[in-house]
């Protein structure tokens, strides 16, 4: 019998590696490994879901116009000039199944987001990786020399996801001049709340300026909604109708919708608890400098941990202890540790403190 086979570009994708998560059987674990918001959802959000709770049975607005509204309402820009789907990683795979397919290129920093080699080929398209710098940051000279008349799209991630350093303004504007408007740039800003350095590309701003730009951001993160799953891209209108084309339909819940709607309400309050996760941010990375790490000056809502090779072992050993501290490794290269609450960060430094006793 002969079943079905997979294109052979689908059948060879790497695997998404999603955080760790503890064990039944032990003390709750601190969970640092998928670089959610620690707290959790506010009451009014709650409130919120549960006045929809009882409509479920319903299907959705497809194509959640009040959410387009208020998002376009809240960055000064035409409702026409957002999409919404189904968290920024499917507004991403929209973006790459509206503009490349077969024979087309994308290029993006290595390492980085990991969903970026997995939904390049499931468009179609090629994925071109270009090392980071030394120094975790991109490097974008290199990705603008990667740029041939295959190149469809590039993808930047500020702050990068997993080792930290967002793009400076200048950096950015000198690739935007080096890069042929023909190329879609997509700048992913999945952790754009939570950056305090001023040089950092305004995204915003950014796509005044360039035509070819488009941005994508979460709700995941400082919003704390990675479990409603709502993810927006904003652009040009010209640019954003192919990206709506795509969008699954029906593919944010009402639930997420309401939830994300709440949650703009409460935008203020919001970001008093970025900023309390951004205060702990620099406590978390001196006290591992202060162990000896080489922790890059992260931009986002986790700091990185460059252990190559003892990678794997020391993730395992943080999760053997008791509770458990779960962070995210990536084999080889290093260990992303999600910035906590005072008392989760602590339990890092102490259980990282331990290993460096042995």
């Amino acid at each position: 019998m002969t079943l079905p086979v997979a294109r052979p570009s689908v059948a060879a994708l790497p695997a998404y590696v999603p955080g760790a998560r503890g064990q039944v059987d032990r003390l709750p674990p601190v969970k640092l490994s998928s670089n959610e918001n620690p707290f959790g959802p506010l009451p009014s959000v709650v409130e919120a879901i549960e006045k929809v709770a009882g409509t479920v049975n319903r299907y959705p607005d497809m194509f959640a116009v009040e959410l387009h509204e208020r998002l376009a309402e809240r960055f000064s820009v035409g409702a026409d000039q957002v999409a919404v789907g189904g968290g920024s990683v499917a507004v991403l795979q929209h973006v790459l199944q509206a503009y490349t397919g077969a024979g087309d290129e994308v290029i993006f920093p290595w390492r980085s987001f990991e969903a970026y080699p997995i939904l390049t080929p499931i468009a179609g398209a090629t994925a071109v990786r270009v090392p980071l710098n030394d120094d975790a940051t991109h490097d974008l000279e290199a990705m603008a020399a990667a740029v041939t008349d295959r190149t469809k799209i590039v993808i930047l991630c500020s702050p990068n996801n997993p080792t930290g350093p967002s793009i400076h303004e200048d950096q950015f504007e000198a690739f935007m001049a080096a890069v042929p408007q023909r190329v879609l740039v997509v700048l992913d800003e999945a952790y754009v709340e939570f950056v305090r350095d001023t040089q950092t590309v305004d995204g915003l701003e950014a796509l005044k300026r360039h035509p070819n730009l488009v941005l994508t951001r979460t709700f995941s993160k400082a919003y704390g909604l990675a479990g409603s799953r709502v993810g927006f891209a904003l652009g040009s209108a010209a640019l954003i109708t192919p990206v709506r084309a795509c969008v699954t339909p029906f593919s944010v819940s009402t639930v997420a919708q309401a939830s994300a709607l709440a949650s703009l309400d409460a935008t203020d309050e919001l970001l008093e608890r970025v900023d309390a996760i951004v205060a702990e941010r620099p406590r978390l990375r001196d006290g591992l400098r202060d162990l000896g790490w080489n922790v890059p000056v992260s931009e986002g809502n986790f700091v990185w941990l460059p252990a190559g090779e003892q990678t794997v072992r020391i993730a395992q050993e943080l999760a053997a202890v008791e509770p458990a501290v779960l962070v995210r490794p990536f084999a080889g290269e290093g260990i992303r540790v999600t910035v906590g609450t005072a008392q989760e960060n602590d339990a890092l430094l102490a259980a990282i403190r331990g290993l460096s006793a042995h």
